[in-house]
């Protein structure tokens, strides 16, 4: 089985694969070694060709998690219809904040995992200039926090470290709604907090 693996295709993306589907319903806990080896059909010993520990593999499979949020955010912000630059700029903004949200209510295991602790970026911040296609949510937030400038509805003496203020924000709501005290919140509440939070992201900006 370990031979067919390798032969229709990377074992290392095969293994990876099996990680984010094991993150999908269980979580960052959900992906160790031996049960990412056993869902890919290879060797427990296979993997370590390929990743030197646990931590190693969670590393990659966060990764992938977080790509899995930042394609989300592309997709919402393709999605907005608006021309004029002022009312485009802010409708875009607001719909990564609320493709943040929803990825985390909809895909609780991802979210866990993609926030685990075991980024790809090893703890220090992504570049907030990326390369064009980039999916990493930090750097999606900060081309839409450009954009605003951009429009002449943010002020550029503004912008300097705007981008920690609306993330916290964000992802501090969608904490609290996935394992924190907001967790059992009734869905119209939930709608009312989106609401509360994005717009208080936007009149701080």
């Amino acid at each position: 089985m370990e031979n067919r693996t390798y032969h229709h295709g990377n074992l290392r993306e095969a293994l990876i694969d099996a990680g984010v589907a094991l993150a999908r319903t269980g979580g960052p806990s959900a992906v160790v070694l031996r049960a990412v080896s056993r869902e890919a059909g290879v060797s427990h010993n296979a993997a370590y060709r390929h990743f030197a520990d646990h931590q190693d593999l969670l590393a990659a499979v966060a990764a992938r998690c977080m790509e899995q949020l930042g394609l989300l955010m592309i997709r919402r912000t393709a999605e907005v219809a608006e021309h004029d630059p002022a009312p485009r700029a802010w409708g875009r903004l607001e719909a990564i904040g609320r493709a943040y949200v929803d990825f985390a209510l909809t895909e609780h295991g991802w979210f866990r995992t993609a926030f685990s602790g075991a980024t790809a970026h090893g703890g220090k911040p992504p570049l907030p200039h990326p390369e064009p296609g980039s999916t990493d949510p930090y750097t999606l937030l900060a081309a839409r926090l450009d954009e605003l400038v951009e429009a002449g509805e943010l002020p550029p003496e503004r912008r300097p470290g705007a981008e920690y203020a609306a993330w916290s924000a964000v992802h501090g709501l969608a904490d609290l709604l996935v394992d924190g005290p907001l967790r059992d919140l009734p869905a119209d509440q939930v709608r009312a907090a989106v609401e509360t939070v994005l717009a208080a992201v936007a009149r701080g900006l």
